[in-house]
């Protein structure tokens, strides 16, 4: 029976404490900093696993690249020192390595390899200087790994030596022992009269010795075990998650940064933490933890988010999450994206799952069709970060049922589905049900009990404690990082009063611009209106889409008022777009949760409802009182006086004497002169009275003298004499 790392025959792995660990990732090329950095990581591990009487694993990450000899020499010289007698060490091999780095790797007592991995060639195609030759071989000597022998190193120093494995057979009855020799040890074990059977050729002369993990693993040879990723070399040695948190040998000053997730999650709220994190990253932060207080919010927000933290691992950048209360419903999806969890004893985390409110108040689970896409995303955050997958699905579909299961070989305890232990063909055995998935309520549990069925960390009760769990320096301070002016005005601008505002004074500036044409009102329009889109683009609900059918909006309305005459298609067509671009960049489309878009739909209608009527009373007060307000008079078109006929409109303002202003269908043919730039509309004097024309088709400059063509209504059209 294959048992845990440290664990002795006869022992169950349940009664073994766990062991503790740490992974230090390496960054090539090693140098003094480096070897100081693995010294004192090992010497503190020795201490606590003495101090606590547990045992102490420290897995190197061996990286690619090329290092002094001298370097790497140092490095393996303390790695195979007595010094460390206590401290399992352990080379983790996610990538190719060739060269000296090698060393490094041959020096641990256990080597894991990816299975597509490659290991060797320690002249990278060169032989080797004979006294570098005496050194590593006084290595491979100590047999320090049983795996790794004097002749598979002579096959990695030199690309003419052969490697053969054979079976040694010492005697009658002896079933012989299987071993890596190079041809002259296998020809000198001939001549003695040494019985050798099965000897297969491993590697041939002028091959480089470089050997894969899943090659290297069916020889017997170089390789402990084969591992996908951390958390699974993890699982190997039974290893804390906490431990899975690399410390890096070039991130002696570590950089943290802390980021609040707070209130409701929503999309404005994921640009806003979007924009954060990306501002983190760029100010080099190592570390960013993500304290998170949230009763949850809209799932989409939450599983974009979610995986944007998570992708944090690719840029060597580790994601905390620390719930002083409570991440549930979307929060805990946000959770679930960071590399580890700690919670306080009492706060909760879980309830992912989509509710739908049917007929009567009453909420029912979701369908099908929406909860497979969030189990989907659930999966591949638990596969990711090292979480059991049935747990996390358990926070999202109320009906599955989770089960304690048991390795059969390892004897190393996890949760998993009813269906998942089935499909392992006996590798693990059904325990007791967790009771938190019993197939009646989404898994909610607290701080404690999620540590206990390995969903977060051991418990914290405060951030100074989560700072010596993470080996933060006692005098740091971890500030939340602040929102910018930008962020506060991006909060502003989104909210319900300053959208009503900001269309109000878009459409009334644009009113008093076609009334008054100073440009100024225009400008003031253009710049409501660029704040709205701004605060949509930033807040995360509009892109290019909506902002190219404004812009294709106001062509077609400018097209209507200053190219073709009367109010057709173009007119129509232009507010169509323009209302439809800002309806569509007031909300996000394509949200998880049932009837979620009509909802803020509605909410989104009600709110233009509402500066609709806005408008109508703005430009209700604008007509009534602007023709008597100094300055202002002369922009709006007074009501008719008593005793003319509804087509003689009254154009004149109210401050001319009464006795001037009865005109009509008179006016045509008469002269005057413009008073302001027709473009096509402005201001014209003719006999003496100031009035509001529009020109039949081209500009008409000021001072120019023009002449009435016709009326229609309200409409005084003049042409250039």
């Amino acid at each position: 029976m294959i048992l845990a790392a440290g664990c002795a025959v006869g022992v169950r792995a349940e009664d073994v404490p766990q062991p503790i660990g740490q992974f230090l990732s390496l960054n090539s090329p090693l140098d003094d900093h480096a070897l100081s950095v693995v010294q004192r990581v090992a010497q503190d591990l020795q201490q606590r696993a003495t101090e606590e009487k547990r045992t102490a694993i420290l897995v190197l990450e061996i990286p690619q690249g090329t290092t002094p000899f001298p370097h790497v020499q140092a490095m393996t010289r303390f790695l195979t020192s007595n010094a460390l007698s206590s401290l399992r060490t352990v080379a983790w091999v996610p990538d190719t390595v060739t060269g000296p780095n090698v060393l490094v790797a041959l020096a641990c007592r256990d080597i894991v390899m990816h299975p597509d991995a490659q290991l060797g060639d320690l002249g990278r195609g060169q032989t080797l200087e004979p006294e570098d030759q005496q050194i590593i071989m006084a290595l491979a000597q100590k047999r320090h790994n049983p795996k790794v022998s004097p002749a598979l190193v002579r096959s990695m120093m030199d690309p003419q030596e052969e490697l053969w494995q054979a079976r040694v057979v010492n005697g009658a009855g002896d079933k012989g022992e299987t071993r890596a020799m190079t041809a002259a040890e296998l020809e000198t074990l001939r001549q003695t009269g040494v019985i050798v059977d099965d000897a297969k050729p491993i590697k041939g002369a002028g091959v480089l010795g470089v050997y894969g993990g899943a090659q290297a693993r069916n020889w017997d040879i170089l390789v402990s075990h084969l591992a996908e990723n951390r958390p699974a070399v993890a699982a190997l040695y039974n290893l804390p998650r906490e431990a899975l948190r690399a410390v890096s040998a070039e991130s002696v000053k570590r950089k943290v940064r802390l980021i609040r997730v707070d209130g409701v999650i929503d999309s404005v709220q994921e640009s806003f933490l979007e924009r954060q994190i990306s501002r983190a990253v760029n100010q080099g932060a190592d570390t960013i933890i993500f304290e998170i207080d949230s009763p949850g919010g809209l799932l989409l927000a939450s599983i974009n988010l979610a995986q944007r933290i998570a992708e944090l691992d690719d840029q060597k950048v580790r994601a905390v999450a620390w719930v002083p209360k409570m991440a549930l419903s979307g929060a805990a999806i946000i959770a679930l994206g960071c590399d580890d969890i700690y919670m306080t004893p009492t706060g909760k985390i879980g309830d992912a799952g989509p509710i739908e409110m049917r007929e009567g108040g009453q909420f029912e689970r979701s369908p099908e069709k929406i909860l497979s896409p969030l189990r989907a995303a659930l999966k591949m955050l638990a596969e990711k970060k090292g979480r059991p997958v049935a747990l996390c699905e358990a926070m999202a579909d109320r009906q599955l049922k989770v089960f304690q299961a048991t390795n059969r070989d390892s004897g190393r305890v996890w949760y998993m589905s009813e269906a998942e232990i089935q499909a392992s063909a006996g590798e693990w055995t059904q325990g007791p049900q967790v009771r938190e998935a019993n197939g009646e309520l989404l898994l909610t549990v607290e701080g404690v009990r999620a540590h206990e069925i390995k969903l977060a960390e051991r418990p914290v009760h405060d951030l100074e404690e989560l700072k010596t769990r993470l080996g933060l320096a006692a005098d740091m301070r971890l500030m939340p990082v602040g929102k910018t002016w930008v962020d506060v005005t991006v909060f502003l601008l989104n909210t319900t009063g300053m959208t009503v505002l900001l269309i109000v004074l878009g459409v009334a500036f644009l009113y008093l611009e076609a009334h008054f044409p100073t440009s100024l009102f225009g400008i003031l329009s253009l710049l409501c209106f660029a704040l709205f889109f701004w605060s949509r683009f930033l807040g995360g609900t509009a892109g290019g889409l909506e902002i190219m059918l404004f812009l294709l909006g106001s062509g077609c309305l400018a097209m209507e008022i200053f190219v073709i005459p009367g109010f057709g298609v173009f007119g129509i067509s232009g507010i169509l777009l323009m209302v439809a671009s800002m309806i569509m960049a007031s909300q996000s489309f394509g949200n998880l949760e049932p009837m979620e878009d009509i909802y803020q739909l509605t909410k989104t209608l009600g709110t233009f409802l509402a500066a609709m009527v806005a408008v109508g009373i703005t430009g209700i007060v604008l007509s009534r009182f602007l023709p008597h307000v100094p300055l202002f008079d002369g922009m709006v078109l007074a009501p008719p006086v008593a005793g003319h006929s509804p087509t003689e409109p009254q154009l004149a303002p109210q401050w001319l004497p009464s006795s001037s202003t009865g005109y009509g269908s008179d006016l045509i043919g008469k002269q005057g002169e413009a008073l302001s730039l027709l473009r096509p509309a402005g201001k014209a004097r003719i006999e003496g009275r100031m009035i509001d024309v529009i020109s039949n088709g081209p500009f008409i400059s000021e001072g120019r003298t023009i002449q009435v063509t016709h009326v229609n209504g309200n409409r005084i059209v003049v042409m250039e004499v």
